[in-house]
């Protein structure tokens, strides 16, 4: 196992305290090998102020330990569920993040009211089913709610926020985004009542960003 990739998906982790998504030791980074059957994750339980690259666990698609000295997260069973049932994604991150779970303990949708959402999720971030931590429920309930949605995030009920996407990275960032447009619309809900967006302005948001917006490939 490269050191490099370990780094990389330590930092990411480090990365959800720095951002404030995670308490503690809760929340989670992992992302697919490039063998396509494994993955490396954070283990289970360890502060993010000590966790090392060395400690990261390397597991199989069905949540199994390959290498490493330690535990995995909690959630590995969750996150080998969605590599499994979920081709294209190569990333994962889960949170408590504040804003976002609020949403979720209240059993509700974050709704389209702003265009950073209609950019980045293509719509509102969905509601997912409650299940219980340690099994692939979860991540039954993650695949099946986005399975056929333009989002890359999903609020699951009284727990929190799971993201995906083609890579670690892109997963952090759509659990970052997340974060951020539920602590705006959350603020915008007590003040008064939130303005969605109509379907056809989303429509042209997300193919924009998507598809325009940044530097140009070279």
């Amino acid at each position: 196992m490269s050191g490099d990739i370990r780094s990389h998906i330590c930092k990411l982790n480090i990365d959800l305290q720095r951002y404030g998504l995670v308490a503690w030791t809760s929340g989670n980074v992992s992302e697919r090998l490039s063998d396509g059957k494994s993955f490396i994750i954070k283990p289970s339980g360890v502060q993010y102020e000590e966790l090392k690259p060395a400690q990261l666990v390397i597991c199989d698609l069905d949540g199994n330990v390959i290498e490493g000295d330690l535990a995995p997260s909690s959630d590995a069973k969750t996150h080998a569920y969605i590599y499994r049932h979920m081709n294209h994604v190569n990333g994962i991150v889960h949170t408590h993040s504040n804003y976002a779970a609020a949403w979720a303990a209240i059993h509700s949708a974050i709704p389209c009211a702003l265009t950073a959402m209609a950019d980045e999720f293509g719509g509102e971030i969905p509601l997912g089913p409650f299940a219980l931590i340690g099994g692939e429920e979860i991540g039954k309930g993650v695949v099946e709610t986005l399975s056929g949605h333009r989002s890359t995030a999903v609020l699951m009920k009284n727990h929190g926020v799971f993201t995906i996407g083609k890579s670690a990275v892109a997963a952090v960032k759509s659990a970052v985004m997340c974060e951020d447009v539920a602590k705006t619309t959350w603020i915008a809900k007590t003040m008064g009542t939130l303005q969605i967006l109509d379907q056809a302005s989303i429509d042209k948001l997300y193919d924009r960003y998507q598809n325009v917006y940044g530097q140009p490939a070279k």
